[in-house]
């Protein structure tokens, strides 16, 4: 009877192996001695390395300037903007303007404020998507994505590293934990049939 046990066996050396391999993903998290040989998790021993090409991944496929300048200056983006543009001018027509300059007051109307605000508020808009396409170019030239992700990344403790990618990767770890287990269980069952032709 005791080899109908072999399939229950290989199901928990398959999943068992396979759960040691994910946990030496991250473990030891500083390097040991076995038997003369360095064991560490992988991540924790090629943490810099892994900083440093997810830098280049950000800074080349995934965040762009010239991208976030175009959504920045998409006319749904700017129009959201007018209302605190708008109550700002009025605010300084009716108010701030005629505290600097009271004479103004006297010769001003309001339909004159009103002429003057429309054509401040056209001037604004016309010129938002030059200053922030300007605005973005000074920024490229001065923020180094690359750079600031690489930094991030390699200043990330293990614990965080390992919490950041268990968080991503749950599912996936625990399936191939549950693979491991399924295909050492067909194995056994592999082993029996063998044994039971012969």
């Amino acid at each position: 009877m005791l080899i109908y046990l072999i399939p229950v066996i290989s199901a928990f050396i398959g999943y068992f192996t396979n759960w040691i391999a994910i946990k030496m993903l991250f473990h030891p998290k500083e390097p040991i001695n076995i038997l003369g040989l360095k064991v560490q998790g992988i991540f924790p021993k090629r943490q810099q390395q892994f900083a440093q090409k997810l830098g280049v991944l950000v800074a080349n496929e995934l965040l762009h300037f010239d991208e976030i300048a175009e959504r920045l200056k998409d006319p749904k983006q700017l129009e959201s903007l007018t209302p605190t543009i708008e109550a700002h001018i009025n605010t300084f027509l009716e108010v701030r303007l005629k505290e600097k300059i009271p004479v103004i007051s006297m010769f001003v109307t309001g339909k004159t404020l009103d002429k003057i605000k429309e054509g401040m508020m056209d001037e604004i808009n016309a010129l938002l998507p030059q200053i922030i396409g300007e605005y973005t170019e000074g920024l490229q030239e001065k923020i180094d994505i690359e750079q600031m992700v690489t930094e991030k990344v390699a200043g990330f403790s293990s614990d965080k590293l390992e919490e950041i990618l268990f968080a991503i990767m749950k599912k996936e770890f625990r399936f191939v934990e549950i693979l491991g287990g399924v295909v050492g269980f067909l194995i056994g069952l592999l082993q029996v049939a063998i044994t039971l032709l012969q």
